[in-house]
């Protein structure tokens, strides 16, 4: 019998892969340094309180509370004493109190009593529970995870500073932009890239989910690609009957910024909100968005164009698949996405564009520099960013190139 080749079928595929370098968070890869040398959201405000919080974060398990002082805390979860979790600790005026033998932590791990000891503890000062600092500002709780000497200051963000008239802040713990569940089984970075992605908005958001946002946005758009100073920014254009064109930015930012305009086109002008995409581990998010609300709640008003909808949660799994989303597209790629069965095509140049960038901040660090965007300077103006939709002039030469 003559042999038949075909090298079309699925079992001549190698041994898949993902890379690792950009993925993986836990302290000592490369990813988990880089994300070390920021701030990062733990929690909103009201999380922390006299009963422990239970955190994930960039795959260390981690308790948020705050004592009787008004002092928030993050510790880590497993008492340096005997090595059960502080979750099921009690929060006292001085710090939290592990369960099982009753040493106390204070919010940065220093061990002022030892009941059981005599004297409470003639060396309790030689012992500290693992700690991280944290700031409350925007409403949100903030944590730096990093070498203690390279610990940049808070940044600011104009956009959540300045109010347009009738605004005030809010924040938002439900991972709005997921497009599904609080906490997606999948890598951070499925998420992240998906932003600098302006063409899987009339496939997935249009054609395959109806009009989820406006007939407008269902379009194939014209759109240009550009670095920005924190990373990458998205311009895209679509053409309106009267002959203008609607413009909007959507930008992806150190550490984990999504900063995206509302889609729903209720409001033009800057951004309203920022949301953080924050590794839980290497193989869940979640977001945290600070942002200027009219209303406290509504963080993304429906436009009047949309089409109605269920709440995700709400939805049975047949009409989840009839009707996928983001949760579902990138969930769908798998817990982390096998990078080296990817074909990427001229579409995906934000794609692209944003792997090389992280690759560069990682290099920096892996030479002993600081990444981009880190401030030392307790006077730093505030980050401004150009993420904005508008509608302008088709012929004003604000256009593609």
């Amino acid at each position: 019998m003559i042999p038949i080749h075909d090298t079309g079928t699925a079992y001549s595929l190698p041994k898949p892969s993902h890379n690792a370098d950009l993925t993986e968070v836990r302290r000592g890869t490369p990813m988990g340094e880089l994300l070390r040398r920021y701030w990062h959201p733990v929690g909103l405000v009201k999380h922390a309180s006299d009963t422990p919080r239970e955190v994930r974060m960039l795959g260390e398990d981690l308790i948020l509370f705050r004592d009787g002082k008004g002092r928030a805390g993050l510790v880590h979860s497993r008492c340096c004493h005997r090595g059960t979790t502080l979750y099921n600790g009690r929060v006292e005026d001085s710090g939290i109190r592990c369960c099982y033998h009753g040493w106390l932590f204070d919010v940065e791990g220093r061990c002022l009593d030892q009941p059981c000891e005599p004297g409470g503890g003639a060396h309790r000062d030689k012992v500290r529970q693992p700690w991280y600092p944290v700031q409350e500002h925007y409403g949100l709780i903030f944590a730096f995870m990093g070498p203690p000497d390279r610990m940049p200051v808070l940044p600011r963000y104009d956009c959540l500073e300045v109010m347009d008239e009738g605004e005030f802040l809010d924040t938002d713990d439900t991972s709005i932009g997921s497009g599904g569940a609080v906490i997606s089984p999948c890598n951070w970075l499925q998420h992240w890239e998906n932003v600098v992605d302006p063409f899987h908005v009339p496939i997935l958001h249009g054609s395959f989910s109806g009009t989820q946002f406006t007939p407008t946005m269902n379009m194939v758009p014209e759109v240009k690609f550009e670095y920005s100073a924190l990373g990458v920014k998205v311009v895209s254009y679509r053409a309106l009957p009267n002959g203008q064109k609607f413009k909007r930015v959507t930008e992806v930012c150190m550490p984990t910024l999504r900063v995206v305009p509302n889609p729903l086109v209720g409001k033009f002008g800057r951004v309203e909100t920022i949301g953080w995409t924050i590794p839980i581990d290497d193989t869940h998010y979640r977001i945290y968005t600070a942002g200027r609300v009219t209303q406290k709640g509504v963080m993304l008003p429906r436009g009047k164009d949309a089409a109605p909808v269920k709440r995700w949660a709400d939805l049975t799994p047949e009409e989840r698949r009839a009707r996928p989303n983001d949760y579902e597209a990138q969930v769908g790629q798998g817990p982390i996405t096998l990078h080296s069965e990817e074909h990427l095509a001229t579409s995906d140049r934000g794609i692209s564009m944003l792997r090389r960038f992280l690759k560069r901040q990682l290099q920096e660090v892996a030479e002993g520099k600081d990444p981009i965007g880190v401030s030392f300077d307790p006077g730093a103006a505030p980050i401004s960013f150009e993420a904005g939709q508008h509608v302008i002039d088709g012929r004003d030469g604000d256009t593609p190139s």
